[in-house]
């Protein structure tokens, strides 16, 4: 496969893709506007905080697989890429731990005044009588929006040094997140604003969606406790910066980030940000994930997928459709032989149905197989007879939306 990595990627793990026989094209400087030229001929991309625009998919000719290298994808223009049939793909779950220390050592700072513990001694002022001033964190109480690895890896480290933990119930969570949370001891509350009015903390580890957009604005931030923190490593979008800006200063709050609105489209450069630069704010320049051991795990996951992606498979999809798409249900019992399939098609494009998904699964000593296909269409009532008569076909049976079969 032809590969091109538009961000930095671990060296040793790109030695491992070259040994793998894949031509590989090292890209770190691309921009989002210089992406569309350089995307033609490659097979699969490969990003970090690249923007991938409309234009640069339009561009990409063969390219069937992106794989951001992290765990958010709002940088991708997901709608545009399955609109070519190009799997997008995140590596969720690698960098939580980089990202949970992170946010807990802004909780820190923000407590003992780290950043301006140093700033003073480097410009050669003590002031112990200033900086003995801190409350602690044990007993107090933070909120973690977010139960992903990451929030949930963040709570763990919070109660581990006596803190409180609370998050928001949620219905239908998974078992091995509920046992997390049990273990961490996280209480639950009902929505948002009740974790607000109850905590001295807040701490963000949610995605980027249109739910989450400006999520933290001035109706979420009325129920703060004055004298509240803010904590924020996921995305800089899921703050109102105004909203934020007036409750700094109106109640009394402080706040810890790493991310922020219109942050520079490159790694160095200026940043005018009045969020920034307000003094109640510790802030750092996106690297929740930028740990060594991170971007180990991270690079390995990549080679992983891309292995499993040259033998067929895709891992880590977000851009197709997770539930059976069209009205009727196929399931084919078939001879694995040559054409089987399709002469089973061939009755389907007669019937003018239209295969929305489909899944082969070859048994034990290739002998048999079994086709599960999602059409849309008007199914014929002798659909099954159709398929049945078709020759090596073992058995089928048609299940249509309204029940009947």
């Amino acid at each position: 496969m032809h590969i091109l990595f538009a961000d930095a990627f671990h060296s040793d793990y790109a030695d491992i893709v070259r040994e793998r026989g894949h031509a590989c094209t090292f890209e770190p400087g691309l921009s989002a506007d210089d992406l569309p030229a350089a995307i033609g001929g490659h097979d699969v991309l490969v990003v970090r905080s690249t923007k991938v625009t409309a234009r640069a998919i339009e561009a990409a000719g063969g390219l069937g697989l992106i794989i951001r290298a992290g765990a958010g994808t709002n940088t991708i223009d997901k709608r545009a890429a399955a609109a070519r049939g190009i799997y997008v793909c995140n590596v969720p779950g690698r960098n939580a731990i980089a990202v949970a220390e992170l946010a807990f050592g802004l909780v820190m700072s923000l407590d003992r005044r780290i950043p301006d513990n140093v700033a003073d001694l480097r410009a050669g002022t003590w002031n112990k009588k200033r900086y003995s001033k801190a409350e602690g964190l044990y007993g107090r109480t933070v909120g973690v929006v977010g139960l992903g690895d990451i929030g949930l890896a963040f709570a763990e480290r919070a109660a581990a040094f006596g803190l409180e933990v609370r998050a928001i119930a949620r219905p239908h969570r998974p078992p091995s997140v509920m046992a997390r949370a049990e273990h961490a001891g996280i209480t639950f509350v009902d929505d948002l604003s009740t974790l607000a009015a109850t905590c001295d903390i807040l701490s963000f580890h949610v995605p980027l969606t249109d739910d989450t957009q400006a999520m933290i604005d001035a109706e979420l931030l009325a129920h703060v406790r004055p004298g509240s923190w803010i904590i924020n490593t996921s995305r800089g979008e899921i703050v109102d910066e105004d909203a934020l800006l007036d409750a700094l200063d109106a109640r009394d709050l402080r706040a810890g980030l790493d991310v922020y609105r219109e942050e520079p489209p490159s790694s160095t450069g200026t940043f005018d940000s009045a969020l920034a630069r307000h003094p109640r704010v510790y802030g750092t320049h996106h690297i929740g994930a930028s740990t060594e051991q991170a971007q180990r795990a991270i690079a390995a996951e990549v080679v992983a997928m891309l292995d499993a992606y040259a033998r067929g498979e895709v891992r880590n999809c977000v851009n197709i459709e997770s539930q059976p798409v069209g009205n009727a249900t196929l399931v084919v019992r078939h001879l694995d032989q040559v054409g089987v399939l399709s002469d089973v098609l061939n009755v389907l494009r007669r019937c003018n149905l239209n295969i929305e998904q489909m899944h082969n699964v070859v048994f034990a000593g290739r002998t048999a197989a079994v086709a599960t296909i999602h059409t849309a269409g008007t199914t014929p009532d002798d659909l099954a007879d159709q398929l049945n008569a078709v020759d090596r076909v073992l058995h089928v049976s048609v299940q249509v939306a309204d029940g009947t079969a």
